[in-house]
């Protein structure tokens, strides 16, 4: 779980304590601001790695959703729906329930201490592997300990009670009947509702994965699924990068309307900054940097297509997502205003949920975007040119805080030889390998990119070299004994490492040259070994 039992408790409350509102107060207003609880309540358990109780959010969302006309009709009921109040009745029963069996808010978490290698990882990921054939999943039981995930193998009719749930219940369906299979899955969601429940060696067919994700699971790897993809998705699932706030810009010249649109943003956790004059607008987006513009269609001395126009003209806010807002419900003006550099159109009075849910959205993608832009497809690092700015900001604010700064340099050991020995398909695990187990291992402050190749840049702030040189000396180990599967068998590779930190008067171009010049004397010196620090 990534946030901590009193996060959630808050949380939990306040969706309640809006639910009580509307039951004690029945009326459109009370009903709608509990249907953006609800909503929201539902993204912040997806967000905080919780699949269990979001699935049971979800539910209750879905149900509140289809009662709107309901609540919209004349006169509004007098009571509240009574399967929706048993339904969240139940609902928070078993957030009480977790939230009992999860007292520590930081469990497994060991204390920092100063230049301390081993405390400054992440802490232990524990999962649980459910399984006939242990044997099968031997590579995926060895490779995770590199990633400081521990996988417990057990029996598939397991059923003792963790002390924590796992990170992720992996469940292979080898030996079950379907029906089998997905009782176990549902028996797994009620008893484990913070962990990801994976199914493992699935028929390839339609319904055998819909029946499963129906049944409870998160994803599905079906027969045949090569155990490094399994990996990559444990990986990802074990990480804890969470991303930063959504950010929106409202350009609104009524106060009133104004504070509606941020209060209903707030109660969602999106930040948001409000002007009204349109003139203000390319000052507001370079200071305040938003993921998405909501765009009033009038404005006195100008309209919201005019100053979207405005905004196109300046390349880093091409692809800024605008959306409209409007009382006019003309199909026409809308066509034009989505042709002239608009991306959705909302007529006002607009629905809460109906607006959280399109600003999400639209971010969601427009941060996709982004990420193809700065970050590498092939390991998700940052790519060449966004680690060297990540350099040059890290050198800035070590200069400017009187703090160490280091880089490294990192290469694989003989790469070409793996690409035309077992294929560049094998190449590009061996990178993804490399990748998974930096950012695995790195600090949440430092940067890891991909900064050509084989070749890797690491940017630690805040640290001596000779702890850089600890960090990065039990990766290179754990990397060496890292087993790569091929037909027939499985090899081992390494990499080499040169280590820079910043001196007085050095740039970035020039500490980054420090480092590469490092990792060469590595290479020179027999490889597998790391030079500076």
């Amino acid at each position: 779980m990534t946030c901590s039992p009193v996060e959630l408790k808050k949380k939990g409350d306040e969706f309640l304590s809006k639910w009580q509102l509307c039951k004690d107060h029945p009326g459109v207003d009370g009903f709608v601001e509990f249907a953006v609880a609800v909503s929201s309540f539902t993204e912040f358990l997806d967000a905080k790695g919780l699949p269990g109780l979001h699935q049971m959010a979800r539910a209750v969302e879905q149900q509140v959703l289809s009662q709107f006309d309901r609540w919209n009709s004349d006169p509004v009921p007098d009571t509240p729906m009574v399967d929706l109040d048993a339904q969240i009745i139940e609902f928070s029963q078993r957030i009480t329930a977790f939230l009992e069996d999860n007292s520590d808010p930081n469990p497994g978490r060991r204390l920092h201490k100063d230049n301390d290698v081993v405390n400054e990882l992440l802490p232990v990921r524990k999962i649980w592997l459910l399984t006939t054939v242990p044997d099968r999943w031997s590579e995926v039981v060895t490779q995770a300990r590199y990633f400081n995930i521990q996988v417990e193998v057990c029996d598939p009719h397991h059923d003792r009670k963790a002390a924590q749930d796992p990170t992720i219940v992996l469940v292979d369906s080898h030996g079950l009947e379907s029906t089998a299979f997905i009782v176990r899955v549902q028996a797994l969601r009620g008893s484990f509702p913070a962990s990801s429940i994976i199914g493992l060696s699935l028929p390839a067919d339609f319904d055998a994965l819909k029946l499963a994700l129906r049944g409870g699971c998160d994803f599905c790897f079906p027969a045949g699924t090569a155990q490094s993809v399994v990996m990559a998705r444990i990986v990802k699932l074990c990480g804890t990068e969470e991303e930063p706030p959504y950010r929106v810009l409202v350009v609104e010249d009524s106060k009133t309307a104004s504070t509606l649109i941020q209060r209903t943003l707030k109660y969602s956790g999106v930040e948001s900054m409000a002007i009204s004059q349109p003139q203000e607008v390319l000052t507001a987006l370079v200071k305040f940097q938003p993921d998405l513009v909501l765009m009033d269609m009038y404005m006195p001395g100008c309209t919201g297509v005019e100053v979207t126009r405005v905004i196109r003209q300046h390349e880093e806010f091409l692809s800024t997502p605008v959306v409209y807002l409007s009382a006019d419900t003309s199909i026409a003006l809308q066509v034009d205003a989505l042709r002239l550099g608009g991306d959705h159109f909302l007529t006002k009075p607009f629905n809460p949920v109906i607006l959280n849910a399109v600003v999400k959205s639209k971010i969601d993608r427009y941060r996709l975007l982004r990420r193809s832009m700065f970050l590498d497809s092939l390991t998700g690092l940052l790519n060449h040119i966004t680690s060297k700015q990540r350099v040059e900001s890290a050198v800035n604010a070590a200069i400017a805080d009187r703090t160490p700064l280091c880089v490294a340099m990192i290469d694989i050991d003989h790469f070409k030889k793996v690409n035309d020995t077992y294929g560049h398909p094998m190449g590009d695990q061996v990178i993804r390998s490399v990748a998974w187990l930096l950012k695995q291992r790195v600090r949440k402050t430092d940067a890891v990119g991909r900064y050509g190749g084989e070749e890797f840049l690491v940017i630690l702030p805040q640290a001596e070299a000779d702890w850089a040189r600890q960090l990065l000396d039990r990766i290179r180990i754990d990397f060496s004994q890292f087993h790569h599967p091929v037909k027939g068998g499985s090899f081992a590779c390494t990499f080499s490492c040169g280590i820079a930190q910043l001196a007085p008067g050095v740039s970035a171009p020039a500490l980054i040259k420090q480092a590469d010049e490092a990792l060469y004397q590595a290479k020179h010196q027999g490889r597998n070994q790391i030079v500076g620090g």
